[in-house]
């Protein structure tokens, strides 16, 4: 790969994009590209952070483990964000499990790395604290969604905000991972994408989703998809107007 190429695929990241370039440039040496295969864990709970990844193809869920064995996602992060917060934050390790979902390319840096970069580079700084609020807003959203709203409004607000955090039009999703992901039984979101596919909003067959309709799902989802979009969107124009 090309520097030029090299720098496209960074930019792609919307945090990177996002920064100065005095400070771009200074992160430059010390990043690397990767590919992220389907299920490849980032980082297990309670184990010290070793690398950040800032996602540009590829979407990586944070998912809540269960006693008994049940897991509910309670964030994603794609395009727009970063994973492995917790380096920045002082803790080192996480609560949650990071595990790709759909597979791609992202940046990687070495976590003592970044957090370096973050604690003596303001721009950065100032950057990372805009998206620690987006993703709080996210996570909370998240929990409101999956306590008050149906299956079928839970599945509309999931498909769209992973469809904007990937390039890709076409959803490589099993229902039995969607069901591990909302933490609902599988047949629930069997109804439910049969419904929305009816409807004309969507297209499903052997774990592969594109969505035809995506007025129509909008209008089907429930609040939360436009509160955090909107509030994303906010952030990060604050942060390129900084």
């Amino acid at each position: 790969m090309s520097d030029s190429e090299a720098n496209e695929l960074y930019r792609k990241n919307h945090l990177l994009a996002a920064l100065p370039t005095e400070e771009y440039q200074r992160l430059l040496p010390h990043l690397e590209v990767v590919c992220l295969p389907h299920r490849q864990i980032l980082h297990q709970i309670n184990e010290i952070i070793e690398y950040i990844y800032l996602p540009t193809q590829a979407l990586v869920s944070m998912v809540s483990l269960m006693e008994d064995g049940a897991t509910l996602e309670v964030g994603v992060i794609g395009r727009d964000g970063i994973v492995g917060l917790p380096v920045c934050w002082g803790g080192g390790s996480a609560t949650t499990q990071a595990i790709v979902q759909i597979p791609g390319s992202a940046i990687r840096i070495a976590a003592d790395r970044f957090k370096a970069e973050f604690e003596s580079h303001e721009a950065l700084y100032h950057l990372i604290l805009l998206y620690t609020q987006a993703l709080f807003t996210q996570v909370v959203q998240t929990a409101a969604c999956n306590r008050r709203h149906t299956v079928e409004q839970q599945l509309a607000r999931w498909l769209l905000s992973i469809e904007d955090r990937i390039e890709s039009e076409q959803l490589l999703l099993t229902q039995e991972f969607i069901a591990q992901m909302l933490g609902i039984r599988r047949s629930g979101v069997t109804v439910a994408a049969t419904a929305l596919q009816q409807a004309g909003m969507i297209r499903y067959s052997r774990g592969k989703i594109a969505i035809t309709n995506r007025h129509l799902l909008q209008s089907t989802a429930c609040e939360c998809y436009k509160v955090v979009k909107n509030e994303f969107d906010r952030l990060i124009r604050l942060a390129h107007n900084a």
